[in-house]
């Protein structure tokens, strides 16, 4: 199962994905804005870090709610140079990233 939503910032708008894998109570979940993406723990921080992708991720979601309000777990060099800090919640991160 795929479900896409359009998320909302201050500043723009970003697409979320979240898809079902096999019989993993997590969900893959990905936001993605213009300038980088929310993602939880399924991405491979080390592939998007080499890639110079500005990305974040967070831990421990089952919904785009949970993505958009929990705390951001780890942040890609390049995201860091958007602003974006570990400290931020998951829509202050994006709207950093719209």
């Amino acid at each position: 199962m795929v479900l896409t939503e359009i998320m909302e910032t201050e500043h723009g708008a970003a697409i979320g994905m979240k898809i079902a894998i096999g019989d993993a109570k997590t969900p893959l979940m990905i936001i993605r804005a213009e300038r980088g993406y929310l993602a939880s723990e399924y991405l491979n921080r080390d592939y998007a870090e080499k890639e110079g992708d500005a990305a974040c991720i967070i831990c421990g979601v089952r919904s785009f709610q949970d993505m958009l309000g929990k705390r951001v777990s780890w942040v890609s060099p390049k995201a860091r140079e958007l602003g974006v800090r570990s400290t931020m919640k998951g829509i202050e991160a994006l709207d950093l990233m719209v």
